[in-house]
């Protein structure tokens, strides 16, 4: 299992931003521009000199370059805060339930997994069809829908599915394909290695954080 920044009852401290210092790139290239610039007055025709307003457009080029390196940094430094600020804001949600769009489902083999489809239009047969990895499919009937919320359950001791990872399509006889929401506890967040954002959501594994589509609260405590 991977090791979350922030998990179910558990927190790092490696979310910061980094305060590593880089080579000053906007320096160097102003250093380089302006012995190359000396160099060019220094061996220039005295009988035809350069004209001045070459020199001012290169000076004006110069400028214009530090400015996109100084913005490019500045825009890099931004995406980090922001970066740790979703990480935070979500790992503030850890322990919720969670609807995700996808289109795999993971069962245990016992519990029920819920979820739901949004039709636009009226289906008179409605199917959800999950497929498995030696491509056995089992259909979850839905029946007659009107337009609008369909939720469903996926049983697995009902299916006769064993554990693991199913493909998800639903049928319609209008030939709508809808997305589908999967019901799910978020039990971490955490930072990829290229810096992306990952969540792990029971039911579904490591999913983007574009695919949650509703936050459900956290599941009240029993009281003993």
């Amino acid at each position: 299992m991977a090791v979350s920044l922030l998990n179910n009852g558990t927190t790092t401290t490696g979310t910061g931003v980094s305060n590593a210092v880089t080579p000053n790139t906007a320096s160097e290239a102003s250093e380089m521009f302006t012995k190359l610039l000396v160099a060019q007055i220094q061996n220039q025709d005295p009988l035809s000199p350069s004209d001045p307003a070459q020199f001012v457009q290169q000076l004006t080029q110069l400028s214009q370059t530090e400015a996109l390196q100084k913005l490019s940094t500045l825009t890099s430094a931004n995406s980090s805060i922001l970066q740790s600020m979703q990480v935070l804001s979500l790992g503030a949600q850890v322990g919720s339930d969670v609807m995700a769009q996808s289109t795999q489902v993971r069962v245990d083999g016992t519990t029920p997994v819920s979820g739901q489809v949004v039709l636009e239009t009226s289906s008179t047969n409605t199917n959800l069809v999950l497929t498995g990895d030696n491509g056995e499919k089992y259909t979850v009937k839905l029946g007659t829908q009107a337009p609008g919320n369909v939720p469903f359950t996926i049983d697995p001791g009902t299916l006769g599915l064993k554990e693991g990872t199913y493909t998800m399509a639903v049928e319609t006889s209008t030939k709508e394909t809808p997305a589908i929401d999967i019901q799910g506890r978020l039990n971490s967040v955490r930072i990829s290695a290229t810096g992306g954002v990952v969540l792990n959501v029971a039911n579904l594994g490591e999913i983007d954080p574009g695919n949650i589509t509703a936050f459900n609260g956290k599941p009240a405590l029993a009281i003993q």
